[in-house]
């Protein structure tokens, strides 16, 4: 159990959590920690704003249900830093209890008052300052982003549209798709607005949902035909029931939509989408572009090529294609391509030796999956390479660690007979 302590008797977890040191906290809490040190930085992950390591710390059991209501942000003022994590944190079903629904809704009129006036435009009303606002990309929660924006001393993020959502689930008010697409839209495709609404549309998964997505993909406007087309590629992923019932459908939409797409941005999500089905038409359409211009639109074919088949080798197209993409000038795209043919089950020399050329790409994190690829291959030639990697380091953009070592020692003990 980590234990040790820093300066004035504080837990080396509260002092991660202090120092905004997210990377540290995680590796604290893997080595494990006793349940009082993650109450207590909790409480300051909260107070200090820090959204993305409260949702962290409940995600290794922290129990809100510890922390007394004046040891955490009221949720007026989580509202008001603008930060979607921090308030899904207080919204967690441990504590959610504490607000009435009269609460929840002024924090819902609250966060609309910010959406509808603009992040920008009511953080000038309320400083009064007129230089220009410094605008910072920061990464929210795991898995998407939002902008942060300082001015005059004083910062807020521009997460008001996820966070009504957030608000509205507890309130079991039912958001059309119409206001749910209104609020993503300002927003990139990374954005937590984004990824909130085509989430909970795609869980949603009715037929009117998927009616309303699917004819989005005639729109003129490129914005709302990625909209949909994100809905229904979440709709088919997220579906864990035996009918499978959007299965073929997606497949139909997105095959013959991969035909006609001219954005490249929407190809992309287009193709992200085909790679999720184990279909000949699905690999068809992405070998078709595999030469694309755009490197998102490459990446999305070396992600997507023969990852959902079980044949134990790919076609001969899939794996000229493959190995063509694993020489692209794209890190990227190298990298993709490289992780496909190392989880894939095709043994052809011809990729291994793709593999073992990588090895000398000038960009580590090629290199990491080459020598993962060849272990997963069995190929001796992993064990020198990862010797020559040296020691694990934190992969870039992360809190987590490399782990081809994990590879390379389920490689010795499968080839030194062990169980």
């Amino acid at each position: 159990m980590a234990t040790s302590t820093a300066t004035g008797g504080e837990s080396a977890l509260a002092s991660a959590v202090r120092a905004g040191n997210t990377g540290l906290v995680e590796s604290i809490l893997w080595e494990g920690c006793d349940p009082d040190a993650q109450h207590v930085a909790f409480s300051l992950a909260v107070r200090m704003r820090c959204g993305a390591i409260a949702q962290l710390l409940l995600q290794h059991c922290a129990d809100p249900g510890l922390s007394r209501p004046d040891e955490l942000l009221s949720l007026r003022e989580a509202v008001e830093s603008g930060s979607p994590s921090l308030v899904e944190a207080l919204l967690d079903p441990r504590i959610r209890s504490r607000y009435q629904e009269a609460e929840l809704l002024e924090a819902r009129d609250l966060a609309f008052r910010w959406f509808e006036a603009g992040a920008e435009a009511e953080l000038r009303r309320r400083t009064g300052a007129e230089e220009a606002v410094v605008r910072t990309r920061v990464q929210d929660e795991e898995y998407y982003s939002i902008d942060e924006l300082t001015l005059a001393g004083m910062s807020v993020r521009d997460g008001h549209a996820a966070i009504i959502t957030a608000l509205e689930e507890p309130l079991g008010i039912h958001a059309s798709f119409e206001e749910l697409m209104e609020r993503a839209l300002p927003f990139d495709q990374d954005h937590s607005a984004w990824g909130s609404a085509t989430l909970l549309l795609a869980h949603r998964r009715d037929q009117e949902t998927w009616a309303t997505a699917a004819a989005l993909r005639t729109h003129p406007d490129p914005s709302h035909r990625v909209f949909g087309a994100e809905v229904l590629r979440l709709t088919h992923l997220l579906d864990d029931s035996e009918a499978d019932a959007f299965a073929g459908p997606a497949l139909d939409i997105f095959t013959e939509w991969s035909t006609r797409e001219s954005d490249r941005l929407v190809l992309t999500e287009v193709l992200k989408a085909l790679g999720e089905h184990a279909d000949s038409r699905a690999n068809a359409a992405l070998l078709s572009c595999a030469g694309h211009p755009d490197v998102g639109v490459r990446r999305a074919v070396a992600s997507g090529l023969g990852t959902w088949f079980e044949p134990p080798a790919f076609s001969d197209d899939v794996r000229e294609a493959l190995l063509v993409l694993m020489t692209d000038a794209d890190t990227a795209v190298r990298r993709d391509a490289c992780y496909t043919v190392g989880n894939g089950k095709d043994r052809a020399p011809a990729l291994a030796d793709a593999m073992f050329a990588l090895l000398e790409d000038v960009d580590r994190q090629v290199r990491v999956t080459a020598v993962e690829g060849l272990a997963f291959h069995n190929d001796e030639r992993c064990v020198e390479a990862a010797r020559r990697l040296g020691p694990p380091r934190q992969r870039p953009g992360s809190h987590s660690a490399e782990f081809y070592l994990d590879a390379l020692w389920l490689y010795e003990r499968r080839r030194d007979g062990r169980s």
